[in-house]
């Protein structure tokens, strides 16, 4: 259960960098959002340990992509109800990956 913490904690770092780049204008915002991306990177690549790989990115990705597209619309990007259908099956998928992979019990080869 941590490990898929740490996918969702990187996601939602996603949703802010992502959200960040079209406010960014000054060296101090670059710096945070390069920040803020290699924290979110650093914690997706720490639950591979025990998340297959493609499980956890294909959450993370679909975190960022839902937060971000949700973050728009929030602050007054168009969208349609074509678009609000396919976000809920993006949604539908990100949640079917989360429930039906299992974290592995041992660690990865070159793991202590």
């Amino acid at each position: 259960m941590l490990y898929w913490m740490l996918v969702l904690i990187a996601g939602l770092l996603e949703v802010v960098w992502a959200s960040s780049l079209k406010h960014a204008d000054s060296l101090f915002d670059w710096i945070i959002v390069f920040l803020l991306i290699a924290i979110s990177f650093i914690l997706l690549i720490r639950s591979y340990r025990k998340i297959p790989m493609a499980a956890a990115y294909t959450v993370f990705v679909g975190i960022g992509t839902v937060g971000t597209y949700t973050t728009g619309i929030y602050l007054g990007e168009s969208f349609s109800a074509a678009q609000i259908f396919f976000l809920m099956l993006l949604l539908a998928g990100i949640l079917g990956m989360k429930l039906f992979t299992k974290e592995s019990k041992t660690q990865p080869r070159g793991e202590k």
